[in-house]
């Protein structure tokens, strides 16, 4: 894609295992998706690393729960990811969200300047990694959950609660 596109790629993910995998190598390579209305799980199976087929094929899967819960499933690494080589395309695993904002460029006035703000990263350790492993990671509770402001003041969560005065309620 575009520069945008790269851009935004490297700061918003879900990534089960990142790298410069090539699902068309073989014929029995796949990528596939189930949707249930309560879990949306991505397997990539048999996916072969682009020039290192001879490592071996890699079968894993990310499963995206209606709850928030996100669970990496790792059924066949055939070798320890930190040998997997970061020159042709980042190798990582995780979660990441960021967001971009367009300003007016005060350069030339009628062009805008992009800039991609990350807010949050949880990197795997990608050395425990391994066939027949997973990682879940479980949402926190956050101040949206509550119904009213009494609700959200009277919790027990560690926010700072204030009040939006868009939605017109505390937060």
């Amino acid at each position: 894609g575009d520069v945008i596109h790269r851009m935004l790629t490297a700061t918003q993910y879900i990534a089960p295992l990142m790298a410069n995998f090539n699902p068309s190598y073989s014929h029995n390579s796949t990528v596939q998706y189930l949707d249930n209305g309560t879990v949306f799980v991505v397997q990539w199976d048999k996916v072969y690393l682009q020039g290192k087929e001879d490592m071996g094929s890699f079968t894993f899967q990310a499963a995206l729960h209606s709850s928030g819960r996100i669970v990496f499933g790792y059924k066949e690494i055939p070798v320890p990811v930190l040998q997997i080589s970061a020159s042709q395309h980042p190798v990582k695993a995780g979660l990441s969200d960021a967001f971009m904002v367009l300003n007016p460029s005060p350069d030339v006035p009628e062009s805008r300047r992009r800039t991609i703000y990350e807010y949050h990263r949880v990197e795997l350790d990608t050395s425990r990694i391994s066939s027949l492993s997973a990682v879940e990671f479980t949402p926190l509770p956050t101040c949206l959950q509550h119904q009213s402001c009494e609700m959200c003041v009277s919790s027990e969560l560690t926010f700072n609660c204030s009040w939006c005065h868009v939605l017109q309620r505390y937060l």
